[in-house]
């Protein structure tokens, strides 16, 4: 019924969790980007008071036995950044609507093209637009959609109070990106999943995790909840210690090192230094961001030129 264009998709997260009360809890995947962890754990703990439970929801049954009486917002991402887990968007949804909770569903890595957690009962889908909507790396921008009438109302109420709003320019660029949305997820999507299948007999490679291999431990689920294609993004686990994986990195030519993803270009990021980095080690690779793991964004470049991009890069 209602979407709110915000500045990023922090501040996008940010106006989600100001529809909560001080001191409320949150239930949130385990698996989730840094930088919305950074949020949770070392701003609204402080200045809101929100606790936060981090549970594995492969399994959605997880979501049920966390909750608390003070729980009021489950939060999940799917595929999840990095690691490309999944979580079952009906159940979880309706987990959340038993117990009358917010349910909030980060989409950016799917893309609308691909996954509408709406269409499963949330209440409430999260985009960095700077990612796969502008698609082009040249905004940085959020987006919150609902189909409740009255969370539209008061998110309307907390963009107006709070003014993390988009500007024009960005608008109009962000714009300019859905035109193509469609034409470039298909390509992303397509050439992902040759490259996945590629890594994952390639001997410099311990793992590809990629919810479109049969290989990927929820891949049934991914095909029921995902529509035409399971996305650009792939992590990889590199076998060798830290220097060897990022000196491999950096022979990379058609593959910019880089945090931010779903654009025309191909990218690659190493989340354990860069985009989880504020993360605690001991969190992190309790979760599986090892050293070696590495994320690729593939852009829609020739198919052929990024396989031999990956192929002289990982040669010893």
């Amino acid at each position: 019924t209602d979407a709110f264009a915000f500045a990023s998709g922090l501040a996008a997260e940010g106006a989600a969790l100001d529809l909560l009360d001080k001191d409320s809890h949150i239930i949130a995947v385990d698996d989730l980007y840094g930088g919305t962890y950074r949020l949770f754990e070392r701003v609204r703990k402080k200045t809101s008071g929100l606790e936060i439970t981090y549970v594995d929801m492969t399994d959605a049954e997880n979501v049920r036995k966390a909750i608390r009486p003070n729980t009021k917002m489950v939060w999940v991402e799917t595929p999840s950044n990095p690691l490309l887990r999944l979580v079952d968007l009906k159940a979880a949804a309706a987990i959340a609507k038993e117990h009358g909770l917010i349910s909030v569903a980060d989409n950016t890595f799917a893309s609308p093209r691909l996954q509408n957690p709406l269409k499963f009962g949330f209440d409430i889908v999260l985009h960095s637009t700077t990612k796969y909507i502008n698609g082009h790396s040249d905004i940085i921008g959020g987006a919150l959609i609902t189909a409740d009438a009255e969370i539209a109302e008061r998110l309307r109420f907390v963009q107006n109070a709070s003014g993390a709003i988009a500007g024009a320019f960005d608008s109009f660029l962000a714009h300019r990106g859905l035109k193509t949305l469609g034409i470039r997820v298909e390509r992303q999507s397509s050439s992902a999943i040759e490259i996945a299948r590629y890594l994952e007999s390639h001997p410099a490679v311990e793992a590809v995790i990629y919810p479109g291999l049969p290989s990927h431990p929820q891949h049934d689920l991914a095909k029921r909840q995902m529509k035409d294609g399971f996305g650009g993004i792939i992590a990889v686990r590199l076998k060798g210690n830290i220097n060897q994986v990022v000196a491999k990195l950096k022979k990379l030519q058609f593959f910019v090192i880089a945090e931010s993803l779903g654009a025309v270009e191909s990218l690659v990021d190493h989340p354990a230094i860069m985009t989880h980095a504020s993360i605690p080690k001991d969190v992190r690779e309790k979760s599986g961001i090892t050293d070696g793991l590495i994320r690729l964004s593939v852009g829609i470049e020739d198919l052929a030129d990024l396989k031999a991009d990956l192929e002289q890069a990982l040669q010893d």
